[in-house]
């Protein structure tokens, strides 16, 4: 575990643009921000950050930052990890955005999906490097300065190491490495609300703080170790708050069928009108090169859905499984639509 926390704070050499050095002895001094993007007021949405803390989670929104993922060098695993971390705990996942390393970029889709949705994960851009400017860019959306968390620094220093490249450092003397490593610890900060409601530790043995913002934004790392371990940490916080506290989640139900798609179409239709108003989405989807299709029933009203089971089987000729698979035919193959 702590060689993946070091890699949070191994790329320490250069110096950073958007902030002025903060020397040790000034440590309680905040980053100087760069002022090219300009911020709306959250005044115009409808509830405060303190009720947006306290408010039922039904919905939420998810932002993967980074120029890596977009250039293709990085592999973004995190929405995915996050869209079964909402599915299991019932939450509905509306939308996941991949965005750039980009101010404006950051701070307009940070405010929108603040605002339209209850529960919001960023993902990448908090690291030591010029280019991580994630909670720079979220401080200036919703006009907040960057202030020194000094718990999070406190634990920086209990639990992480310099790496090996770094012999000389030191906590105590002023130095590029040291800024580079406070980069990591000058968190977002409401000050008509206390620093326990914006900053929260999900694990005692690790340092790395989740930020939260506006009430519901939680700032995660893009190191996908890190990013599960934190997104999981923050469950004992979020299940109180679901419409099913007991965090029973969504249901999905599979059904195997060897029709292709425009043969049950017709069935399909008729059959989510009578599903929907009941919160149970009807899906389709082809298999291509594969002898079956499959047809889903999601949703939260689990004896409905159960009910539904012989009927679909008889509509579309097919059995219900646990995975696709399960009933596949070797060396069968069909067009899927």
């Amino acid at each position: 575990m702590f060689s993946r926390l070091n890699q949070l704070v191994r790329h320490l050499s250069r110096p950073l643009p958007n902030y002025s050095h903060t020397s040790a002895a000034a440590v309680g001094k905040p980053p100087v921000l760069s002022n090219n993007i300009m911020t709306s007021s959250i005044a115009a949405t409808a509830t405060t950050p303190n009720e947006r803390n306290k408010k039922l989670i039904q919905t939420a929104g998810c932002i993967i930052i980074g120029d890596e993922v977009l250039g293709g060098k990085t592999v973004d695993t995190n929405s995915s990890y996050f869209a079964k971390f909402c599915f299991a705990l019932g939450i509905n996942l509306k939308r996941i955005e991949v965005i750039a390393d980009d101010e404006e970029e950051i701070a307009e889709t940070t405010r929108r999906m603040s605002k339209n949705y209850d529960f919001v994960v960023t993902s990448g851009g908090i690291g030591p490097t010029h280019d991580d400017i994630t909670y720079q860019s979220i401080s200036k959306a919703f006009n907040l300065k960057l202030e020194l968390h000094e718990p999070s620094f406190e634990r920086m220093k209990r639990l992480s190491r310099p790496h090996r490249s770094q012999p000389n450092f030191s906590w105590d003397k002023p130095s590029p490495d040291l800024d580079a490593k406070l980069r990591m610890v000058y968190l977002p900060y409401d000050k008509s609300r206390s620093w326990d409601s914006q900053v929260t530790f999900v694990d005692d043995n690790m340092w790395v703080p989740v930020s939260v913002v506006n009430g519901n934004v939680h700032i995660l790392p893009g190191v996908p170790s890190l990013f599960r371990q934190l997104l999981d940490g923050l469950k004992p916080n979020i299940t109180p708050r679901l419409a099913d506290p007991t965090g029973a989640g969504i249901y999905r139900i599979l059904i195997s069928t060897p029709k292709a798609e425009s043969a049950i179409a017709a069935f399909l239709t008729e059959l989510s009108h009578k599903a929907e108003p009941r919160g149970v989405k009807v899906g389709s989807y082809p298999r291509w090169g594969k002898s079956r299709n499959t047809v889903t029933l999601v949703g939260t009203d689990k004896e409905f859905m159960e009910s539904l089971v012989s009927e679909v089987e008889k509509g579309v000729s097919g059995k219900r499984v646990q995975v696709e698979d399960e009933v596949d035919t070797d060396g069968e193959e069909q067009g899927s639509q």
